[in-house]
This record gives structure tokens, sequence and C-alpha cells, in this order.
């Protein structure tokens, strides 16, 4: 992996180039192995939080993973193309707008003991914005290239604050084409949901359940791109305990050895398909 400018990343895409890089700030990464119809992304992924903020911040580090999606990235890394957020969300959320990606507040609980200053807020939204110019120049030179381009997008929830029993795996729509593409969600919500898991914990998957899709990452792309499907995909935190934060490798693997055959057989799915 190198460490590239927003500019070499950008360029590298217009090329046709394939990499793997971390931008210069450190803020995300991107892998390109080959140019082929899907990409991977986990913008949750990241728990790196700028040192200057630190003694401002009224979350504890704890209190910041409990909300990340760890090990998101960790289940798709064998994909050809991956992208994924560095940055904890406390600092500023990749699945929200510009104007709402830097929280006051946190799950109720108010985050800076003193408001940002405006050099403090510029310096996140950048890199905010840097993010998303490499999504709209990587989905747009797949666009092209393919015609029609399906982004798997990874996220995870904490499973044990509801009342209720809750599924595994959790498919939002509320922001697609349904009309086009339910037969194409139903499809993956089928597959997630026969998945083989370790510690007898049973794979169960809905779609619309817990969470129904409203994040940026498909938002943005959705509405920019008409020719891309964005399945906006939660996994509970099986593979963790969210109380004590523990990971228990052993599921955050098979996650992944599943991920590598049901991913591919969904893009097929989604080739064949009229759509």
């Amino acid at each position: 992996m190198h460490r590239y400018s927003i500019e070499e990343i950008l360029n590298a895409i217009e090329e046709r180039k394939c990499f793997e890089a971390v931008s210069d700030d450190y803020s995300f990464t991107i892998k390109v192995e080959s140019y082929v119809p899907f990409v991977c992304g986990a913008v949750h992924d990241g728990h790196q939080f700028r040192k200057p903020l630190w003694d401002n911040c009224l979350h504890t580090e704890y209190e910041r993973w409990y909300e990340e999606d760890p090990c998101t990235k960790e289940m798709i890394q064998s994909f050809p193309i991956i992208i994924a957020g560095c940055d904890s969300r406390f600092e500023y959320d990749l699945n929200r707008e510009p104007e709402r990606a830097i929280y006051d507040d946190a799950w109720g609980k108010q985050l800076w003991e003193k408001p940002l200053t405006e050099h403090e807020k510029v310096t996140s939204l950048q890199k905010h914005a840097n993010f998303y110019k490499v999504v709209h120049e990587l989905i747009s030179k797949l666009q092209t290239d393919f015609k029609k381009v399906i982004v798997f997008d990874i996220h995870s929830y904490n499973w044990k604050r509801w009342d209720r029993e809750v599924p595994v795996w959790n498919l939002g729509t509320t922001n697609i084409d349904t009309e086009r593409y339910g037969g194409l969600t139903e499809k993956w919500r089928a597959k997630l949901g026969g998945m083989v898991l370790p510690n007898g914990i049973k794979s169960t998957s809905k779609i619309n359940d817990t969470f129904h899709g409203n994040g940026y990452f498909l938002k943005y792309i959705t509405e920019n791109f008409k020719d891309t499907l964005v399945l906006a995909t939660e996994i509970s935190k099986i593979y963790c305990d969210e109380h004590t934060g523990i990971i228990y490798p052993e599921v955050v693997r098979s996650v992944e050895e599943q991920l590598k055959l049901l991913i591919p057989e969904m893009v097929e799915e989604f080739e064949k398909a009229n759509v």
C-alpha cells in the first residue's frame, strides 16, 4: 500500500490503474486490484480520532468504539475494489451529508466540552469531501465501463440495545428503487440468511427491520448514478461482545469466508438481471 494524495488517487482511477493506497491524511483507504462492476465499502470501519480533539471529547474511547463498525473492512478485504474509512464517525460521519457530518451530541450525550472551532470543523469536512470526490470518480468510471454497478455497503449494529429479537442481517432499502431492484434485494437477503455461523449463531435476515438504508453513502451514489444499486447491509455485532469490546475472530473469519462466496454469486445475479 502507498500513500497517495487525493489527486493521485483520482488520476489513478481516471487512467484505470490498479493500486492500493491510503489517502495522504490517512483518512481512508482504497484498493483497486482490477476494474470490476462491483465495489465493497466499509465507511464506519475507522477508529482513528485526531489528537487535538481528544481533550475536548466527552465520550470515552469505548463509547466511540461501541458506535463504530469494527471489522467490517476485514469481512470484505479479499475483494478487488474496497473503499473504507480510517477515521471515527465521532470526528465526522461519512454516512451523513456534510451539513450533519459533525456531531454536537451523539446517542443522547453531548460530544464536545466546548464547541469546535471553525478551523476544526473545516479540517474534518475536507476529509469528508475528499472521500466523496474519490467515490464519485470511482463509480463514474465503473458505470461508464460496465453500464451498471453494484455496491455492497457494509455496516454493523448493536443488537443488545434492542428490547426485541432482531435479525443478524438487516438490509435497508428505503432509498433505492424497489420496483426495479426489489427482487435482487430479496435474493441478497435470502443468501445472507442462509449463512452457517459458528458458536451456535443462527443467521437471520430481514429487510428494513432495524434500519432503513438512510445513510449518505447510499443516497449519494443512488442520486448521482441511476444504474448503480447500493445494498446497505448491516450485520448485528454477533462477532464481538458489545459490552467488553472483545472481538470473536472465529466469527469474523466465518463471515468473511462466506461473503467470499455470496458476494460473487450476488454480482452474477445482478449482471443477469434485466434491470
